[in-house]
């Protein structure tokens, strides 16, 4: 009787952490999830090469009119 309940209590305190962990990743992300090192957002659109036209990631814009 007592082993049981032990392992239920056991298995339900390890899934309270592991949602609270998810919760709290979610909910406050760390500043580094949020952007990338340049300050481009993650999963920003494509935008339109200022002369051709073509789609091009964000980032790759920035290294260009950086100079890398």
């Amino acid at each position: 009787m007592l082993p049981t309940w032990l392992m239920r209590l056991y298995v339900t305190l390890i899934a309270v952490v592991s949602l609270a962990s998810l919760a709290y990743v979610y909910l406050a992300p760390l500043p580094g999830l949020q952007q990338t090192r340049d300050g481009v957002p993650y999963f920003t659109p494509r935008v339109a090469h200022p002369e051709t036209g073509e789609p091009l990631e964000l980032g790759e814009l920035i290294r260009h009119f950086r100079g890398d």
